[in-house]
């Protein structure tokens, strides 16, 4: 009779599990953990053969958690949180070495406030590293209450349960033109005057997954001629007609001199996000988190933490 074999799962197996279960995908879920997908679809694969057992379903959609997959969910969440305790309190004797801090964050986050918010501090802690990866909001609560990253920066539309949240910025989306076009004359414009344009979009990101979800929310698909993969070619393709787009406000200003654009207000309430961190909520946070928590947390009277409104879309 063959000796019934043990279920070893090693820490990556168990970090990339819940990954995937948060994320509702195999895809991302690997991407959280840093792994490529086909790496991780073996290492789930192996996780079933070696407990006999499906913890995943799988669909077109994305994937679920059987009752087992919850079971394990549980215990990997148990064990994950008791490494990381350890690991902060070891830390506190590893003064002086070197360490990292993980932060995901949404588009504008990412291009049009973090380097600007990050370059003093990092300047000034020099043995700090950071990791940051871009996400949608959704993605981005998800992972950071289930321990994926110490930091999240996202919008504050998104649902923060489990998570401790702060005002972080506010970050308006405008429509870029040339100067020429009839749009350039108006104020404002409302997203759903401009289903007939030709759009600039963004080669990927949160922010164009953000738009287009906006856009699928009316019923059309943007007839997009270019994605490209920053906010300045962007505006310098609008500026010479080609099309029209949808940036940041900072980064239109920006661009505004040497592009030759035309700025036009987004009236739609989607295109005035209110930007948070967070972290888990909670969360025993080693000395150099909290020091770039309260960095980027810095006092903004004007800024407000606003409720949920349609979290499965706000990116």
């Amino acid at each position: 009779m063959p000796y019934p074999r043990k279920m070893r799962f090693d820490l990556t197996d168990l970090r990339l599990f819940l990954a995937v279960v948060d994320a509702g995908s195999i895809t991302h879920g690997a991407a959280d953990v840093g792994l490529s997908l086909a790496a991780a679809s073996e290492r789930l694969r192996d996780m079933e053969a070696l407990g006999e057992v499906t913890l995943l379903e799988r669909s077109r959609r994305g994937v679920a958690p059987t009752e087992a997959g919850e079971a394990l969910a549980h215990h990997a969440r148990v064990i994950l949180a008791q490494i990381r305790q350890m690991h902060g309190e070891l830390g506190e004797y590893a003064r002086g070495l070197r360490s990292t801090i993980g932060i995901l964050a949404n588009t504008a986050a990412m291009s049009e406030h973090l380097p600007e918010k990050l370059a003093d501090w990092m300047a000034a802690n020099p043995r700090v590293d950071l990791q940051l990866k871009e996400r949608q909001s959704v993605e981005i609560a998800r992972s950071v209450a289930a321990g994926h990253a110490e930091i999240g920066i996202l919008s504050a539309s998104a649902d923060m349960a489990g998570l401790t949240v702060r005002p972080f910025a506010i970050d308006r989306l405008v429509v870029v033109v040339s100067s020429g076009h009839p749009l350039a004359l108006e104020s404002s414009v409302r997203f759903a005057d401009l289903v007939d344009e030709h759009f600039i979009g963004l080669a990927a990101g949160a922010l164009q997954d953000h738009i287009d979800a906006q856009a699928g929310r009316i019923g059309i698909r943007l007839k997009t001629r270019v994605r490209l993969r920053d906010f300045g070619a962007i505006c310098r393709l609008a500026g010479a007609g080609v099309g029209i787009g949808i940036v940041p406000d900072t980064a239109a200003r920006r661009q505004k001199r040497s592009s030759g654009i035309a700025i036009i207000r987004l009236s739609d309430e989607w295109a005035t996000r209110h930007l948070v961190v967070c972290t888990a909520e909670g969360a025993e946070l080693p000395v150099h988190t909290r020091s770039l928590l309260d960095h980027l947390a810095a006092a903004r009277p004007e800024l407000r933490v606003e409720p949920v409104q349609n979290p499965s879309v706000e990116q």
